[in-house]
């Protein structure tokens, strides 16, 4: 048997966490702590995460399963400017960390309770 409320609130912590990921990404690298002055091309990297947004916002378990995997390029990203990069920039990539830590579970989470074994796929 299926519990709705934990499809429900993987589902939201996922929209949430990928949003917040996709703000970050953007206002670091353009406002934030760019690489250089005036903003950085590394805020297109916020541009990959538009697809799997728009699966996730559907509910599509095939887009949760992929993004498990897909998300941990943001959080190998985070690690490694956390350890190379000082002051704010550090504090983002922590930030980032935390975001695509928080994606990953909630991610897995969707999946396994939506998995198949338990029945017929519960809409969100």
């Amino acid at each position: 048997m299926k519990d709705q409320r934990l499809i429900t609130l993987s589902h939201w912590a996922s929209v949430i966490s990928l949003v917040a990921l996709i703000a970050l990404c953007i206002s670091w690298e353009l406002w934030l702590a760019p690489m250089k002055e005036g903003g950085s091309w590394l805020a297109l990297k916020a541009l990959l995460l538009l697809p799997m947004l728009m699966g996730v916002l559907k509910g599509r378990r095939y887009t949760y399963q992929w993004g498990s995997m897909y998300i941990l390029l943001w959080f190998v990203e985070g690690v490694m400017r956390a350890w190379g990069d000082h002051g704010l920039s550090q504090i983002l990539a922590g930030a980032e960390v935390a975001l695509a830590s928080l994606c990953f579970a909630s991610f897995v989470a969707f999946a396994w309770y939506t998995r198949p074994s338990l029945g017929e796929a519960v809409q969100v």
